[in-house]
């Protein structure tokens, strides 16, 4: 008859297009794109004479916001708000907020950058004389560890020559970044300080840096390996405590020009609104990046899969990793062999090889546009098959 159905829209210029393929005229297509793109902002902590406002504001453009119930007799003093609208809606808001008080112009304008983050395409990440060409596939990051007791592949290349070999295989498969640690992270790891991190890294750095042909990452999160290893050549920091443990590294990196991961950690698995404080924990971590002088667009961010999170913790950031885009950071995500997927398929670490690729199949559709894996050539596969399907 008619042929109903769904379509599901992710960005304004892909509404546009489709459009036009329809043979919309370009003016009803200008009106009528932001219409169709329907998202959900949520506040925290927001004064009840703000909330009200906002609830005013959007049912009066047509849009609706949600608040806690005591917020109508005044019950409580601060509320979440769960505003919901079109991009059309939102910016209608914009322009309301910005005559109002109590700061609410400075809530518009995070308002229109949080919507611009999630449209904006990503640009090529500069790396030393590297590009990588993260707006056009995914990119592929091997794991490196020069560690005795790392969870995976502990001691297998603790020996230099072992580890640069493996380095070697790993581009050859089609890895794009190597990522060298000399520190195990995994739960019960002994710490190391950087003298001997040092010790570990330093040997393999210098062959690496001679002979691997892509951008190398090393994984610390002190500043004074950071600034050694910056020193000799490498060129990205992997910081697993996202510059929050050691506040020096932020300003190494920066007077590198180097880029730096920053990754969602914390002691305990204690959260009273788990998405939310990730995503403060590394919105906190861009502006100690960004204070310190590091440009913005090389500035990564990492869920930080199994640090601090329980199994379900895990499982709910891949379901919903596609939140952090308002950030407007390119994302990484690393969940190679790890527990989550142990526990879910009840398999010891050399067998979860299809258990990663189903993390990383799914992390690709929710947005993630660096992988960091163990076994790269069965990754790469994964990633050219997604990336055809949601990169066109």
């Amino acid at each position: 008859m008619f042929n109903l159905r769904m379509i599901n829209f992710k960005a304004v210029d892909q509404v546009e297009k489709y459009l036009l393929e329809m043979g919309v005229d370009i003016h009803g297509v200008k009106i009528m794109a932001p219409k169709a793109l329907f998202q959900c902002i949520q506040l925290d902590e927001v004064p009840i004479k703000i909330a009200h406002i906002l609830k005013q504001e959007m049912l009066s453009i047509g849009g609706e916001a949600a608040v806690a119930r005591g917020v109508v007799d005044s019950s409580v003093a601060l509320t979440s708000v769960l505003l919901m609208g079109t991009h059309r809606d939102y910016k209608k808001l914009i322009k309301k907020l910005k005559m109002q008080p109590f700061k609410l112009p400075e809530l518009a304008r995070h308002i229109g950058v949080l919507i611009q983050n999630t449209q904006n395409q990503l640009e090529p990440l500069k790396v030393g004389q590297y590009t990588l060409p993260i707006d056009e596939r995914t990119i592929v990051m091997g794991i490196l560890n020069l560690t005795p007791d790392s969870f995976s592949d502990g001691g297998k290349f603790f020996d230099a020559g072992r580890a640069v070999d493996h380095a070697l295989k790993m581009v050859e498969e089609g890895a794009d970044i190597i990522d060298v640690g000399a520190e195990s992270t995994r739960p019960g790891h002994t710490p190391v300080e950087a003298e001997e991190e040092l010790q570990r890294l330093i040997p393999v750095l210098e062959r690496l840096l001679k002979e691997v042909h892509v951008p190398i990452s090393v994984d610390t999160y002190k500043a004074a390996t950071a600034q050694k290893v910056l020193d000799m050549g490498v060129h990205i920091i992997n910081d697993i405590w996202g510059l929050q443990r050691d506040y020096g590294l932020a300003d190494v990196a920066a007077a590198y020009g180097a880029p730096v991961i920053i990754m969602h950690n914390q002691n305990g698995t204690e959260y009273d609104n788990f998405m939310g404080e990730v995503i403060a924990f590394l919105r906190k971590s861009i502006q100690i990046a960004e204070a310190a002088g590091i440009a913005s667009d090389k500035i990564i961010i990492d869920p930080g899969i199994g640090f601090g999170k329980t199994l379900e913790h895990n499982l709910e950031i891949m379901d919903r990793l596609d939140e952090l885009k308002t950030l407007g950071k390119t994302i990484l995500l690393g969940t190679s062999r790890k527990s989550m997927i142990g526990r879910v398929l009840d398999l010891p670490v050399e067998e979860r090889v299809e258990g990663t690729a189903a993390t990383v199949a799914l992390g690709i559709a929710r947005g993630a546009s660096i992988i960091r894996i163990h076994d790269v050539k069965e990754m790469v596969r994964v990633c050219k098959m997604m990336d055809a399907m949601v990169r066109r």
